[in-house]
């Protein structure tokens, strides 16, 4: 069975800085990619990172840039997601994704510019992890 475990969400102050985790089983991650999207309370998902598994390749949302570092450990099918600076507004759930064999390039531009159907392309989901950052 296939399984993502999200882990690591709690509560801070502003500027604080936060690790999530998400370890897979019941799959190989090696041809995979692995993305973290961000619920909201009122709003949609979005997008934040993904990380390709075979070379640790990455992308960022803007919005995440240069705050957030997603890293893997293929040795525990795993990825970490480093959040540093967190502001009030990256208070949501956070859910890890996999999609298998993915198009590298096309999940880039989607990063940035089309959640919906970045989220559509993943093939397997975690539960949420609740990120609440206080200001």
């Amino acid at each position: 069975e296939v399984q993502l475990q999200a882990s690591g969400g709690g509560l801070l102050q502003a500027g604080g800085s936060l690790t999530l985790s998400c370890a897979a089983s019941g799959f190989t991650s090696d041809g995979y990619a692995i993305c973290w999207f961000r619920q909201a309370p009122g709003k949609g998902r979005a997008g934040v990172s993904c990380i390709r598994m075979n070379d640790g390749s990455t992308y960022y949302a803007d919005f995440v840039k240069g705050r957030f570092t997603l890293s893997r450990d293929n040795t525990k099918n795993a990825v970490s997601l480093q959040m540093n600076s967190l502001k009030p507004e990256d208070t949501a759930t956070y859910y890890c994704a996999a999609v298998a064999s993915p198009d590298w390039s096309y999940l880039g531009l989607l990063v940035d510019s089309n959640s919906a159907v970045l989220e559509h392309a993943m093939d397997f989901w975690g539960k949420g992890t609740l990120v609440t950052v206080s200001s």
